[in-house]
């Protein structure tokens, strides 16, 4: 895994003409054609709606894509024995599709869909399981925040997927996103994400040791635009980004990736 991550959070939008003009547009970017090499420690990833994986998957490869973006997905089924779970698309079904990663525990879901710490933790062990690299999410609420409360939430969050197998290889990334700050025009502050970062970094540390939570990138979540992005990064604990409405369209979304490359330039 590369230690800089951009993911992008399509949510419930796309068409396939949309997802097509996008990748389209994407694959001549000059940010790989005139900038070769600069994304060697920076991952990319295009998170859609399941419908559209094995299209997506297509077009990427014809694009010559490969290379440059993995493909992920939004939700995964805690079950993961085949049965008789309708609408649910196990990890081994996503895997075999042309997924390779998944978001896990985004806020959305965790409020409007009821899903639980411990919900949340059984598909972080279902995606490990099949080599999905899960993108889990932690945040707290305004309330949580300013009863003093943020740390207590995030890492009971994190603690849930000790459970299991735990932890597994470090192979996933966490991403931290303050659900007061989501959609809202408002943001953390670079040093408050910068704070978080740490402290969840202090976590995975006790958890997995030093060598293994080194490599497990550390995303901001909370409304990264680019007029934003360069100041985010520059803090050293935050390692890249989970993009939502500003990855819809290409340039924004390259634009946030150019500031990550920016920010990063000088890190071995």
């Amino acid at each position: 895994m590369k230690p800089f991550l951009v993911a992008a959070n399509w949510k419930m939008h796309g068409r396939k003409d949309m997802l097509k003009t996008w990748l389209e547009a994407f694959s001549q970017a000059d940010i790989f054609h005139q900038q070769r090499g600069s994304l060697d420690k920076v991952g990319l990833i295009l998170c859609l709606p399941a419908v559209y994986i094995e299209y997506a998957r297509s077009l990427i490869d014809s694009l010559n894509l490969t290379a440059n973006l993995r493909l992920g997905v939004q939700d995964v089924s805690k079950f993961g024995e085949d049965g008789a779970y309708t609408g649910e698309f196990s990890a081994a079904m996503l895997k075999d599709i042309g997924c390779e990663s998944v978001i896990i525990g985004h806020s959305e879901r965790r409020q409007l869909m009821g899903e639980t710490d411990e919900v949340c933790a059984d598909k972080f062990q279902q995606a490990l399981a099949v080599g999905l690299s899960p993108i889990y999410c932690v945040g707290e609420t305004l309330e949580e925040r300013e009863s003093g409360n943020d740390w207590a939430v995030i890492s009971r969050q994190l603690s849930a997927i000790e459970g299991g197998t735990g932890f597994g290889d470090g192979l996933f990334s966490i991403a931290y996103e303050p659900v007061w700050a989501i959609g809202t025009g408002r943001n953390a502050t670079p040093k408050q994400a910068q704070a978080m970062h740490v402290r969840i970094r202090a976590f995975l540390a006790e958890k997995l040791g030093q060598e293994k939570s080194s490599r497990v990138p550390i995303l901001y979540g909370g409304s990264v635009k680019p007029d934003n992005a360069e100041q985010l990064f520059a803090e050293n604990a935050v390692k890249g980004g989970l993009i939502g409405g500003a990855s819809l369209k290409v340039a924004p979304f390259l634009d946030i990736v150019s500031a990550l490359v920016k920010a990063k330039s000088e890190v071995a």
